[in-house]
């Protein structure tokens, strides 16, 4: 019951912060155009972010382990309030890609709130717990950019104003509801920085890191081009588009917050895993082959369902992987994996949209996807557990020293 209730504080929590981050995403583009922003520095504004988070999600995380979740948590909500109101009031394109650059150093909410997850999960149940934040997080991206629109009507910055004021609220709440975790194995004072990089070389970690840089360099490349592929071959405008993008959410939020649990149960992190990335890869070659509206969406639904199985089998196998007082470090490289793939993933799929054919970006997509799965495939029956060992002391100083 204590595991539930604390999960689902965290889902609201995730959720209203991913809703004001999707209030802000479908507005940029043309919040920078009317700062007088290039079409082509237009990019830099989701670039700057992830390259910022690619930098700071570890550093985030070795901080909870270090100091507690909960506060690193507050902190985060907190300067992600001050980048919406700059966001907001930004009078010039720099002022408004300044603002982004700090947003993405300031949020580890992600890395954080699934460290949270695996320190009030058991081994068994972090799958599940992993899928709650997977559901919050597309819940916000689906519900997010309906908002968008209607108060982006009164004005080009009303969804930043409202994104700040989101966060301001999900920080009094979080401040009021959320404990700290009960059984969060803090790091030891005298730590040394090179941990976690040991951790990294335990067996399997470094193939999950891959596997999700992959995964992501894929999925981010369909969502940088989707919208052209659909006006282009299908004439479906913006509004329709959001459409589409919203039924990709419902469809992955179904499989993450309800059946992620029970599948994993009797199926194993690993071969849920497998599942996903095959699904997605072969369904990323049959898109550009879609000839109506309706097999593209019946393209879309196992792709997917393949991403909810993703997303979770990712993130709990490299929290089960590491070691309990490292779970924000490793989970906050495991963001930054993600950032690298969406910071390469988008420029490489337009430029090939652009340059070689409508369909390379999902070829590529389903050849990185098809390696993906190989490589999931080499984790099946790696032994799990890793957060069971105990951490080792700290080096006299003589020995550090020599």
């Amino acid at each position: 019951m204590r595991q539930r209730s604390s999960l689902g504080v965290l889902f609201l929590v995730v959720f209203v912060d991913l809703l004001g981050f999707g209030m802000v995403i479908p507005i940029m583009p043309r919040y920078a155009e009317a700062l007088g922003a290039p079409t082509a520095w237009i990019g830099l504004l989701l670039t700057g972010y992830s390259a910022m988070q690619f930098v700071f999600a570890p550093l985030w995380g070795r901080l909870s382990d270090r100091v507690g979740r909960r506060p690193v948590l507050l902190a985060s909500i907190a300067l992600t309030a001050v980048g919406f109101l700059g966001y907001a009031l930004a009078p010039s394109f720099g002022w408004l890609l300044a603002s982004r650059l700090f947003a993405g150093a300031a949020t580890a909410n992600l890395a954080i709130a699934r460290a949270y997850v695996a320190d009030v999960t058991t081994p068994e149940t972090r799958a599940r717990g992993m899928g709650v934040i997977g559901a919050s997080f597309g819940l916000g991206f689906i519900l997010g950019p309906a908002i968008a629109g209607p108060l982006s009507s009164i004005s080009i910055a009303a969804p930043g104003y409202a994104a700040a004021g989101l966060s301001v609220l999900n920080l009094v709440a979080a401040a009021v509801i959320l404990p700290e975790p009960a059984s969060h194995a803090r790091a030891p004072a005298g730590r040394r920085a090179g941990v976690l990089a040991s951790d990294l070389r335990r067996p399997g970690i470094r193939r999950v890191l891959l596997t999700s840089l992959l995964s992501i360099l894929a999925f981010s490349g369909l969502e940088a081009t989707f919208s052209l592929l659909a006006f282009d071959r299908f004439h479906l405008d913006q509004r329709h588009v959001g459409y589409v993008f919203a039924y990709i959410g419902v469809l992955a939020v179904v499989i993450q917050g309800g059946l992620i649990g029970p599948l994993t149960r009797r199926f194993g992190e690993a071969r849920l895993l497998v599942a996903g990335l095959a699904l997605q890869a072969g369904t990323f070659l049959l898109l550009p082959a879609a000839a109506s509206v309706g097999a593209l969406l019946a393209v879309l639904a196992p792709m997917s369902f393949g991403s909810g199985l993703t997303q979770p089998s990712l993130s709990a196998m490299l929290s089960r992987m590491a070691r309990a007082d490292d779970q924000g470090g490793t989970l906050g490289v495991g963001e930054s994996a993600s950032a690298l793939g969406r910071i390469l993933g988008p420029e490489t799929a337009t430029f090939g949209y652009a340059h070689v054919a409508a369909g390379f970006p999902y070829w590529l997509g389903g050849a990185l996807m098809a390696v993906a799965t190989g490589l999931a495939a080499t984790l099946v029956g790696v032994r799990l557990g890793a957060e069971a060992a105990p951490a080792p002391a700290p080096a006299p100083a003589a020995a550090r020293e020599g």
